[in-house]
Order: C-alpha cells, then structure tokens, then sequence
C-alpha cells in the first residue's frame, strides 16, 4: 500500500485523539473537519468545560465586564468530536496507541495531537497555598473565585510576581478602587519579558497609578490567621504586610507530566517538536503519529537562530494548531511548516502594550518611535546586527512595520528617519534583560537551547 493510499485510509476511518480541550485544541478539530477529515475524533480535556478563551479572565472578568463563565470560544464549524471532558490523561502507551485516562479508560488513536497547554504555577508552599485568600489566576473556576473575592470587600491585594499577568491583575484591583502591593524580585515590571530598560516605563506606570511596587524584593512566607485565612505576607526584606488577598502570579508550568515514560521529548520546558509539529522521542528521532501544538509545544525557529521557542500566545495556539491538523492528514510533500512569529499583546494602567518577534533574545535596543520619557514609544530590539523584535506602548500602528523587518531579517540599528523619532533616542543601548540563567515572572517567550533532547533550563539565551 502507497504512502498515499494510506493517508486516503486515515483521512476517511483513521483514528485522531486531540488530548486538551483547548483553544489550540479546538482549532485543530476544526481544521481537520474543514479539510475532509471524516474518521472518529475524540478530544480530552481535564476541566469539565468545553474550549473557553483565557485572555479575559485577567481582564474584563476581573473588572466585572464579562463573566468567566460566558467566555466558550466560538465555533467556526460542527466538529463531530466525542467530547471526554472532566478526565485528565495520565499516560501514554506508544507501542499501543493509547493514552491512559485518570478513571482508568484507554482511548486508542492513529494519530494524536497534544495540546495540553500550561497550567499556573502554584505558591511553593503548599500549606500556605491552601490559605483561603490565596490564588492563582488560569482557568475559569480560578478567574470565578478570585472574581468573588475581589468583591467581597479587601483591604488590601499582594500581587506575587509583575509579569503580564500580574501586572494586569495589578491594574484591574487598582480600577477597582482596591489598595494593591505588588512583589517582583526583579528590578522592574515585565523585566523577563521586555527587558529592564522598557520596564523602568511599567514601573512608573504602576507607580503613577497607586500601586505599592516593591522591586527586588521575594515573598518569604504567607500567614494565615487560626481559620486559615490570609492575614498578612514576608518580605525578603525583613518586613511584613497585612493583605487578605494574594494573587500568585509567577509563570507557567507545561503539563506534561502525564508523558513521563512515554518516550518522547517532553519535560518542564515542553514537548519538542520539528517544524512541522510533529513531536521528537528522547534521542531526537521525529515521530509519524504524534504532534504537538500551543503553549506546550517547543519548536526551532530560522528567524531567532534555530532555537526551539515555546510561545504562550493566543495566536500561536492557533496558528500552530492549524498546521498541526494540515499535516496530520497529508502526505509529507503537502506538509507545512509552523514560521509564526511570536505576537503579544496587553492592556494595563491604561497602556495599551504589544510586542512583535522575541525580545529576550535582543542584545541592543533603541527607540524607533517616541521617547520613554513621554511613555508612548516604539522600541525595536536588535541581535548580531539585525533587527529581531519590537515592543510598543500604545504605538501599535507600527508593529506591522517592524514585523516586515524582523521577517527580512533587517539591519539593526533600523537606517531609517520618521518625524516622531527624536534625536536623544538614535543610540542603541543594553536592553536590560536579567541574568538568561534565572527564571523571571512570567516569560512569554522561552528559548531552551537548539536540542529537542537537553535537559538544561534557559529562560533567555545567553547573549553573544
């Protein structure tokens, strides 16, 4: 039987099992119908409720603009799926083809797509996580009870980490008329992320808007009074605060430990996979039946130097789960390559902040657009000479510019002259990004090395 005969065969009674009811997930079903898959589908999620969008369960829900229970992701199409929802995987059996569900169930595949996702990280204490008052912010029930909380009269918020997320839980308390101290042990807001120099403008803006920003500084110790409820927080310090409320917001972990023993190329930075999503096994060797795709997924890069990125954005869900499906169902000529480049956006303190490309990776920086100073700019990252990412507060209209030259692989510093690009700013400076060894809050970006196989954690890569 041809290679092509055979994907005939899978397309029309093949098995596919998407395990993570996700957006990626979703998308990726849809996909499959859309392109005349018309054997079984089963897709497998750990929560009891169908796809939901996330973005607005640190935003609109937490200001009571839209419930947490009213963000179901629409739906392009039908998919037909057998939805098994409420049950976790917890295994994988290759030689089988089988994934291991938590109830004990075996649901058997031809082909599977994983789109696990990530999942909050927990408080480091788990005694302390328990305190009534102590949250994390991800799903739906966890943006439902803080949503309760916040309007249940507070005295005042700890904010546990200043990365996006929880900067923009920062900015929703401070709407909400609540006081709010915010901990980041590094020296700025969104520091991981857009580097020190561009956070300096975050520290501000929180500083501006009342929030009680304390740079540098970790959280010892949570303490709860002899109900178990949350009554006041240790400082690295020495310190302490009274708070009744604190939001734990220090990154993501991948879920991917239900893969242990599997075989595959999957730990704590992810699952590796080619290009063209499909995964790696742990001596590197690419598979022809299991992909991969969203935030769990690793992949390399011909843009940012060949590293395997992990990208927790929205679009790349999407995009990334798309191609997934394309080439699930195709012979190899009609496969796609996963080239999206990393987008992100957020609105915090009034700010409306995007980025464009991979700015951990940027060894200079100079502002394009604007000046810091006026907090309205467009600063555009550069490595080994060529630009490679641009981040920007509330001057979104040139990102799509700026994308252009990250994709033609431009020079850096940019040669061009625009009228609102100011003399004091044509200099590129360091942009400022913490040690590339330590993790930071909440990375939206994480590059791990050029191998689908090492076991070392880098958050950044080192610059050169």
């Amino acid at each position: 039987m041809s290679a092509d005969t055979d994907v005939e065969v899978l397309r029309r009674q093949g098995r596919i099992v998407v395990v993570g009811a996700s957006l990626a997930g979703l998308r990726a079903a849809e996909t499959l119908r859309e392109q005349g898959f018309t054997g079984s589908l089963t897709v497998i999620g750990d929560e009891p409720y169908e796809p939901y969008d996330r973005p607005p369960l640190s935003k609109q829900a937490l200001l009571g603009r839209a419930r947490p229970e009213d963000t179901a992701l629409p739906r392009r199409r039908d998919i037909d799926a057998v939805w098994r929802l409420g049950v976790a995987a917890e295994g994988l059996d290759r030689d089988a083809k089988q994934v291991r569900l938590a109830n004990g169930d075996t649901v058997a595949y031809d082909r599977l797509l994983i789109t696990t996702g990530t999942r909050a990280r927990p408080w480091i204490h788990p005694e302390e996580a328990g305190l009534d008052g102590v949250f994390v912010l991800r799903t739906r029930d966890d943006s439902a009870r803080l949503c309760r909380k916040l309007t249940g009269g507070v005295s005042r918020v700890l904010v546990i980490g200043a990365g996006f997320t929880g900067s923009e839980v920062a900015s929703a308390c401070r709407e909400l008329g609540l006081e709010v101290t915010v901990a980041e042990r590094g020296p700025a807001p969104l520091v991981g992320a857009l580097g020190g120099v561009v956070g300096a403008v975050a520290d501000r803006l929180q500083r501006r808007h009342g929030v009680d920003l304390r740079c540098g500084i970790s959280v010892t110790a949570l303490e709860g009074d002899y109900v178990g409820r949350l009554r006041r927080a240790h400082l690295s310090d020495g310190s302490a605060i009274d708070v009744d409320v604190a939001v734990v917001s220090l990154g993501a972990v991948r879920n991917t430990e239900w893969l242990a023993g599997s075989g595959l190329a999957a730990g704590p930075r992810g699952i590796a996979c080619d290009a063209g999503c499909r995964v790696f096994d742990v001596n590197g060797i690419v598979t022809d039946d299991i992909y991969a795709a969203g935030d769990v997924a690793r992949s390399p890069h011909p843009l940012f130097d060949y590293q395997f990125l992990s990208l927790e954005h929205w679009g790349n869900a999407v995009e990334q789960a798309e191609i997934a499906a394309h080439n699930m169902i195709c012979a190899g000529p009609d496969r796609r390559p996963h080239l999206w480049l990393p987008m992100f956006w957020s609105s915090q303190f009034g700010v409306n902040i995007k980025s464009v490309g991979v700015p951990p990776l940027g060894d200079q920086l100079v502002v394009a657009q604007g000046t810091l100073g006026e907090e309205r700019f467009v600063a555009v990252y550069g490595y080994r000479g060529r630009v490679i990412a641009a981040a920007s507060f509330d001057g979104a209209k040139w990102l799509g510019f700026y994308q252009q030259q990250i994709e033609s692989g431009a020079p850096f510093p940019p040669e061009y002259r625009t009228v609102d690009r100011r003399t004091e700013t044509l200099e590129p400076v360091d942009p400022a990004f913490p040690d590339p060894h330590l993790p930071t809050h909440g990375p939206t970006v994480t590059l791990t090395g050029h191998s689908p196989s090492e076991r070392r954690i880098k958050f950044v890569p080192s610059h050169a």
